[in-house]
C-alpha cells in the first residue's frame, strides 16, 4: 500500500473540517434585548418625575431582558423606585432606581435652631437647593416659618418641613389650657391650668382650677390638652 505523506493526510484533516463547518446549521442568534432607555422611561414616568429638571434611572448597562412584545407597565413602589413589569409569558419584572433633581427656591436655616424656641426672622435666608430627594414640601416664604416652633434641634443649613415643626407652641408652667374629656362619645371642655411644660404630643400634669382635681393629659393643639382615661 502506498505511504501518504504527514503534510496530505493534516491537509485532508483541516478541508473536512472546513467542509463540516459550512455544512453546519447556522448558529442561533440571541433573542433581541429590551431596550434600556425604555425600561429608564418606564421608571421615570411611573414616579411622576418627568417634569423634574433631571431624573435618571438607574440600570446596569450590562443588563439584558428579553424584548416585550407588548407595552411595558410600571408603578411606584417607592419615593424613589419604580416597578416596571413585561406581561409576556413568560415574562420579566424589575425594580429601577431613580435619581430625581429638582431645583427651587427654598427657605434655609443660617443659624441653628433650638428645640422649642420660636424660629425669627434673623435665622432664614433664601437659597436654590437641590429638593428632589426631600420626602415632605419645603417652605419658599420664610414668612411662613416665623414663629414656628422646632420639635428638636435644626442645624445650619437645614432646609425645615412641616416634620420638623411642633404643631403649636409649647406649654409652659401655669398657662391656660382648654381640658377636653371624651366619654360615650360625649365631649366636655372646661378650663384648666398647666403644672408642667409640654411640647406637642406630650402627657403633662394639669389641674381643673374650679374643682382643683389633678389631672393628666396630652397636648393635642395649641393650648388644648386631651384627658387621659
Amino acid at each position: 500500500m502506498p505511504s501518504i505523506a504527514p503534510s496530505v493526510v493534516r491537509a485532508g484533516l483541516l478541508a473536512a473540517l472546513v467542509a463540516g463547518a459550512a455544512c453546519a446549521p447556522a448558529r442561533a442568534q440571541a433573542p433581541p434585548a429590551q431596550p434600556l432607555d425604555e425600561i429608564g422611561a418606564a421608571a421615570i414616568a411611573a414616579l411622576g418625575a418627568g417634569d423634574a429638571q433631571a431624573a435618571e434611572a438607574v440600570l446596569d448597562p450590562a443588563l439584558r431582558l428579553a424584548r416585550c412584545s407588548r407595552p411595558l407597565q410600571a408603578v411606584a413602589s417607592g419615593p424613589s423606585t419604580a416597578q416596571v413589569r413585561c406581561a409576556d409569558d413568560p415574562g420579566w419584572r424589575l425594580y429601577v432606581p431613580v435619581r430625581v433633581r429638582r431645583v427651587a427656591d427654598v427657605v434655609v436655616l443660617r443659624s441653628p435652631a433650638a428645640s422649642g424656641v420660636p424660629i425669627t426672622a434673623d435665622q432664614l435666608v433664601v437659597q436654590r437647593r437641590d429638593v428632589g430627594a426631600t420626602d415632605a414640601p419645603a417652605f419658599a416664604d420664610p414668612a411662613a416659618l416665623v414663629g414656628r416652633v422646632p420639635n428638636r434641634a435644626l442645624a445650619p443649613g437645614v432646609v425645615p418641613t412641616e416634620a420638623d415643626l411642633a404643631l403649636g407652641a409649647p406649654l409652659r408652667r401655669g398657662d391656660p389650657v382648654v381640658l377636653v374629656s371624651r366619654t360615650g362619645g360625649v365631649e366636655v371642655r372646661m378650663p384648666g391650668r398647666a403644672l408642667g411644660a409640654a411640647r406637642a404630643g406630650g402627657v403633662v400634669a394639669v389641674e381643673n382650677p374650679s374643682s382643683h382635681r389633678l389631672l393628666r393629659g396630652r397636648l393635642v393643639a395649641e393650648g388644648v390638652v386631651e384627658l387621659l382615661p
